[in-house]
């Protein structure tokens, strides 16, 4: 499980990261948002932790505009604010929990675990439509069969299920399969050979299909 924190307090930032890398869960921190969506396109994170003072950035602003762009991530927001009317703008804003400081660090563990849970990520498959994804054995189950995946087919589709709502780019499957952009084309097509899944968006990438 990978969880990204954005938090502007150094200190806060690294009692997080060791605390929550105790658990087993690989932690990456981030001072400010400048990085994040960089992050966010090639990690694919798991949850992101969010304080709301952030750096020229307000948090619950930020989240919005995440959202928007069709970032389908868990999101917990960590803050100071702690008015009923700032919680309730940060559960409009998209967030799956909203903590506030002071807090406990076996209460923070104990909300992750059941963000997480909530929203699959301790599944062994991701789920789009009738389809699904077995991420340990690269098979893909589909109502009428079971079709094994290659390395690339699965990294492909596992990274179509995790951003469902949204036109990936050619650049980030590049970075994603490690190969060049020109074969991208080839990518794709060899997997909708085995399943018609994927289409083309002109002048941007692909998307998952509607059926």
């Amino acid at each position: 499980m990978l969880i990204a924190i954005i938090e502007d307090e150094e200190d806060l930032l690294e009692l997080l990261e060791f605390n929550l890398s105790q658990e087993g869960y690989d932690v990456v921190g981030f001072l400010n948002t400048k990085k994040i969506k960089d992050f966010i396109i090639e990690e694919s994170p798991d949850l992101l932790i969010v304080d709301r003072n952030l750096p020229n950035v307000e948090g619950v602003k930020f989240i919005k505009e995440l959202k928007s762009e069709g970032f389908d991530i868990p999101v917990i927001f960590l803050t100071a604010k702690n008015s009923e009317e700032e919680i309730l703008k940060g559960f409009e804003a998209g967030a799956d929990d909203y903590i506030t400081k002071p807090f406990s660090m076996a209460e923070l563990k104990a909300r992750v675990k059941a963000v997480l849970k909530r929203n699959g990520k301790f599944s062994h498959t991701l789920l789009y439509k009738n389809y699904k994804l077995d991420l340990n054995n690269r098979i893909l189950l589909t109502p009428e069969n079971e079709i094994n995946l290659t390395k690339n087919e699965f990294n492909l589709l596992k990274l179509f299920f995790q951003n469902p709502k949204r036109v990936v780019t050619r650049e980030e499957i590049a970075n994603i399969l490690e190969i060049n952009e020109k074969s991208v084309n080839v990518a794709v097509n060899r997997l909708n050979h085995k399943i018609n899944i994927l289409k083309a968006v002109r002048g941007v990438g692909y998307k998952l299909t509607e059926q």
